[in-house]
């Protein structure tokens, strides 16, 4: 029985895929994904047949990979992991309470981790990761999430800050955090996480509001015991006091 391999390709680079990842792609006969992600692995993987659909048409691109499954192995990326904003709850959804094809989601390195890990060690300590895209959200409802998570001292990470279609976001998100956090609260950023132009900085809240972000940043903000400690970002559990 063929299978549908519901794949997070981690940030891009071939680097960050998973060994699971990794096998599955070279398994499959099909790969199926929006098309910026395809071409992130059409070079490594030259032998297969690639589907891809536009932005903003995921149940279509969902329909196809479920198809495809029916008749052979099939690979379904996702930037980053395939459930954090991906598709593999939609891949469900669609497949309903049928048997087929089988579906095996495999997991991949969320840009929190390794967007995270350039900066240094931001998430050492509970936090939360919010959406600033309302395309499927309503506003409202974001802004409870970002109230809630600065009022538990939570740091936080923002996916989607900003866009062309929604270029103030940020700046909104940064407003309502201001309300409750210090304007000298550490923040950091980092753009193009594993591709080229790779880059990452560190401001302050109040800087951030500021930012020219777009959809290849992910933004860090700390909690109250985040700090820089040479050149990293650091958010501290505790153990040292141990």
């Amino acid at each position: 029985m063929a299978k549908l391999y519901v794949v997070g390709i981690g940030p891009g680079d071939y680097d960050n895929i998973t060994i699971r990842a990794d096998r599955a792609l070279r398994d499959c006969s099909v790969i199926i994904g929006y098309t910026v992600y395809v071409e992130l692995v059409r070079s490594r993987y030259r032998d297969k047949t690639y589907l891809t659909t536009a932005m903003t048409r995921e149940a279509e691109r969902c329909r196809i990979a479920l198809d495809e499954a029916k008749k052979q192995d099939t690979a379904f990326i996702c930037s980053g992991d395939s459930g954090i904003y991906g598709m593999a709850a939609l891949v469900y959804e669609l497949r309903g309470e049928a048997s087929e094809p089988e579906i095996e989601v495999i997991p991949g390195l969320t840009a929190a981790c390794s967007g995270g890990a350039l900066l240094g060690a931001p998430l050492t300590h509970d936090f939360a990761v919010i959406s600033l895209s309302d395309r499927l959200t309503d506003w409202d409802i974001i802004t409870k999430r970002l109230k809630s998570a600065a009022s538990a001292d939570l740091s936080i990470v923002l996916y989607n800050p900003a866009s062309r279609g929604r270029p103030e976001h940020l700046r909104r998100a940064c407003d309502i955090l201001l309300d409750a956090l210090p304007p000298e609260r550490l923040c950091g950023v980092v753009k193009n996480i594993g591709r080229e132009g790779q880059e990452r900085y560190m401001l302050s809240l109040a800087q951030l509001r500021d930012y020219p972000a777009d959809m290849f940043c992910t933004v860090f903000i700390g909690n109250s015991a985040s700090r820089v400690v040479g050149d990293a970002f650091v958010t501290p559990r505790g153990y040292r006091d141990v």
